[in-house]
């Protein structure tokens, strides 16, 4: 987070005039995230002590609170920046990748029946992020710059989230996912900080609109 902070400054981004919309939606989208993470701490994944602090909260490490902000701020800011590089364009066929995700969450429940938890969830969280940027009209699933942000966010998953795993921090139920891996990281990994991230930037979008009428 420290590149994206310090660099929220700089004169063509400004990424700190926008500070007032990110925030907000980092934080609304965290709620419901750290609740489905303690609920599943223990089960879905655990934390391994020996890369952690001994202080917990909700039964979750300090360090993974600050990931529900330090994560959204970096993609956020990253938004940003694609969208200084490339002017919005629509693209139309973008909306079938929307329309995948809304048909991947029937999938998800019928995961999540079937025992595999963490994969169900993480379908029905890719279709709820599809439906909400439907119901708030911010389009994110029509926007061309989309698929150079996934491409960004895919690379910073990779590299990340493949350290947490390799050292490793966390431990996985693998029980509860399909067991496909890239690497040393689930899939189910990189379904989980898609719709994260989708979430704050839907919600960051819908700030600003609202904000400039």
């Amino acid at each position: 987070m420290a590149g994206p902070l310090v660099m929220s400054f700089e004169k063509n981004i400004f990424f700190f005039s926008k500070w007032r919309y990110a925030l907000p939606a980092i934080l609304i989208v965290a709620i419901p995230y750290i609740v489905w993470d303690a609920l599943v701490t223990g089960s879905h994944w655990w934390f391994n002590e020996k890369y952690t602090l001994d202080f917990r909260l909700a039964g979750l490490p300090i360090e993974e609170w600050l990931f529900f902000v330090t994560v959204p701020f970096a993609a956020l800011f990253i938004w940003e920046v694609i969208a200084y590089h490339f002017p919005n364009r629509r693209l139309e066929a973008l909306r079938y990748l929307g329309y995948a995700f809304c048909l991947g969450a029937l999938c998800g429940i019928f995961f999540f029946i079937a025992g595999r938890e963490y994969t169900g969830l993480m379908f029905i969280s890719l279709g709820a992020a599809a439906i909400v940027d439907l119901i708030l009209k911010t389009h994110i699933f029509l926007q061309a710059r989309l698929l150079i942000y996934l491409f960004a966010i895919t690379a910073l998953i990779l590299v990340f989230n493949g350290y947490l795993t390799v050292r490793p921090v966390v431990f996985y139920g693998d029980s509860y996912q399909l067991g496909l891996r890239i690497g040393t990281i689930p899939v189910e990994d990189l379904g989980y900080g898609y719709s994260l991230i989708l979430f704050a930037t839907i919600l960051y979008e819908k700030l600003k609109a609202r904000a400039n009428g």
